[in-house]
């Protein structure tokens, strides 16, 4: 069973990569972040056409996730279930039989001082919440998606200069391990312990791929249950390097 993630950073510009990635690559699962289109306007017919069953919740320009499978899902949640404020659409949970995914586009938070990092800081304390009431680290759980955190020195480039951004500090750090201490695993370093491999480049580095000046903030993490099954978990540059490529990659794991 394959299981990918890809911040499309909106799916309309980023159709043809999906359907050649789709092609290619045959996912059984691939969950899609930023998609930045309201759910009437969804591009809808070519994924279909391609063999996949779709699952999304969006918003006009900004946020939205969603979910491709090749099976149809025996049931879809969307957002949290705390009785708290309405959040936007960041978070889509699906379930076949005994396997639950959920993909997740937490917050980014703009500046340290910013009300964003707060509110990135709080998203993460209800998301942890979210695991506790839903799930057991004893069931299959894979949770996937841009979780706009390098949890690591080795996640960025320059973890030097880093410190007071908002994916790389302390606060952001601590908030993703306290989820992580549900009981998930991180997938990809279960295969890849060194460092330099990135998901992220930003468009505003100049030949930021090229330098591998990249940071790794989407995550495949599964619960102990489902980390044993894995297989492989491997960053696909191909995606960031098309013209008009979204400023994230593909990230992929193979489960027995």
């Amino acid at each position: 069973m394959r299981i990918a993630t890809y911040n499309v950073n909106s799916i309309r510009s980023r159709m043809d990569a999906v359907l050649q990635w789709l092609a290619e690559y045959r996912p059984d699962i691939l969950c899609l972040q930023e998609t930045k289109v309201q759910d009437v306007e969804f591009p809808e017919l070519p994924l279909r056409e391609a063999g996949y069953h779709l699952q999304f919740r969006g918003m006009k320009s900004y946020n939205g996730v969603a979910i491709l499978s090749r099976s149809p899902p025996d049931a879809v949640t969307a957002g949290f279930d705390d009785g708290g404020p309405a959040d936007e659409p960041r978070l889509l949970c699906a379930r076949w039989g005994d396997l639950s995914v959920v993909n997740t586009y937490v917050p980014q938070g703009r500046a340290i001082d910013h009300e964003m990092f707060r509110y990135k800081i709080e998203w993460f304390r209800r998301l942890r919440a979210y695991f506790d009431r839903n799930f057991r680290p004893s069931e299959a759980l894979v949770w996937v998606g841009d979780l706009n955190v390098a949890a690591q020195p080795i996640d960025v480039y320059n973890p030097e200069q880093r410190a007071q951004h908002v994916c790389y500090h302390a606060d952001a750090r601590e908030a993703l391990a306290f989820c992580r201490a549900w009981g998930f695993e991180d997938v990809f370093r279960k295969f890849h312990p060194e460092g330099g491999h990135y998901t992220f480049f930003d468009y505003r580095t100049a030949d930021s791929l090229a330098r591998g000046w990249g940071w790794r903030i989407d995550y495949i993490l599964a619960s102990p249950a489902m980390a044993e099954r894995a297989t492989q978990c491997t960053i696909d540059l191909e995606p960031r390097k098309q013209p008009k490529a979204s400023d994230h990659t593909v990230m992929y794991a193979d489960f027995r």
